[in-house]
């Protein structure tokens, strides 16, 4: 259970983040335009930076680099999936006229209805999670550009 103490931990809290973003835009009646959930990114980025240096810092110097790419991508998957389930239970109990907000032009055209949206919303959550990981891992992978890393070259 101590391996997944640092994803379960980061993916509650980026997960308590963007839904108090979420709830912050619905305040203002903001949440209702996609281009807001571009900032649902920065969140998803701090929260799993934090993540995986709190995650290297715990290792030390037995920090593997796959170890620490699955508690990054954990860290992310958590996080999505809580921020989904809450979407859920926003789009259909507390705002029932929110999926109609958001969609109104798709809504005569296309019949989206709520499966669809959280279909997106998970999907876009999994692959921020995955390019963040990919990208966060260059960083912390050990660099072969020393005397012990020449000898795995041609």
């Amino acid at each position: 259970m101590k391996n997944f103490s640092v994803p379960i931990k980061y993916g509650l809290i980026i997960a308590v983040g963007l839904i108090v973003y979420f709830l912050i835009l619905s305040l203002f009646n903001a949440h209702i335009y996609p281009l807001f959930s571009l900032f649902n990114g920065v969140i998803m980025a701090g929260g799993m930076w934090l993540a995986l240096k709190a995650y290297r810092s715990s290792k030390g110097a037995k920090f593997k680099y796959q170890k620490g790419f699955m508690a990054s991508l954990l860290t992310g998957f958590n996080a999505t999936i809580l921020f989904t389930i809450f979407f859920a239970f926003y789009a259909t109990e507390l705002s029932p006229d929110f999926l109609g907000n958001l969609i109104n032009m798709w809504r005569t055209d296309y019949g989206t209805d709520i499966g669809i949206v959280l279909f997106v919303v998970a999907v876009m959550g999994f692959a921020t999670s995955l390019v963040l990981t990919l990208a966060y891992m260059q960083l912390f992978k050990d660099s072969w550009n020393t005397k012990e890393g020449q000898e795995h070259t041609y």
